[in-house]
């Protein structure tokens, strides 16, 4: 089953976007008539019918609810320092969006080399993502933020851990495991790790040091194996 996504069905916008048209009537070539299941991102399913077959807008007539999955588990989020390649940064937030994490933030850290982000790619992959895994829920994608603001926000009924590379600390799955109740915030560091400096200001602001096994591991690694992490915690 194809699903395409359509995130303004709730304010009767009744076509899909120009990328999502040349898909539906350009590579699948779908007629006047075809059936389409419709995603809007916020655990809605729709169905609804093509009027007007056009690569350059697709429009359908108005849809009906098939299913509505409204999340009820706690909100996972990932705040990663984004790396100097943009491939892996793609690939984790693809990764990240099919296993289901909520939200993916992007952090600028005293070690960052990459201290510019564009999310226009990182948005189209988490929509690539959504549609893959049928899961309905396409993740928040959120704009470059420096450390020490995004570390000051307030998070209500949250656990917040930072994974640094230390040894003889408790394990991030397992203080998921001891949290389930609440949404879980981890902050994975740039390729350089954090600086002392930074992580004595996340503990200062209640950030739990933590780790994720012995080895030591890319940053979009330690960001997908986070969020796995939590996602089996909290989901399964």
């Amino acid at each position: 089953m194809n699903i395409f996504y359509a995130p303004d069905i709730e304010n009767k916008i009744y076509f899909l976007s120009a990328e999502e048209s040349i898909h539906c009537c350009g590579s699948l070539r779908m007629k006047v008539g075809a059936k389409l299941h419709l995603a809007d991102g916020l655990g809605n399913l729709y169905e609804a019918h093509i009027v007007t077959a056009s690569s350059k807008k697709c429009e359908f007539d108005k849809p009906q609810l098939l299913t509505s999955n409204k999340a009820n588990s706690p909100w996972i989020h990932l705040c990663i320092a984004p790396t100097k390649n943009m491939d892996r940064i793609e690939w984790l937030v693809e990764k990240a969006g099919e296993i289901g994490v909520d939200e993916i933030s992007f952090m600028s850290c005293r070690n960052s080399e990459r201290k510019v982000l564009k999310t226009e790619r990182l948005e189209k992959k988490a929509v690539s993502a959504m549609k893959q895994s049928k899961n309905l829920f396409k993740m928040k994608i959120n704009e470059l933020e420096a450390f020490k603001l995004f570390v000051k926000r307030d998070f209500d009924n949250c656990s917040k851990s930072i994974a640094v590379v230390e040894s003889e600390l408790p394990h991030f799955k397992d203080q998921v495991a001891s949290n389930s109740s609440k949404d879980v915030l981890l902050l994975i560091g740039p390729e350089g790790d954090f600086t002392s400096e930074e992580t004595k200001f996340a503990q200062e602001n209640g950030y739990v040091k933590v780790g994720l096994g012995t080895s030591v591991l890319r940053t979009e690694t330690a960001g997908l194996l986070g969020s796995y992490c939590a996602v089996l915690a909290l989901r399964n």
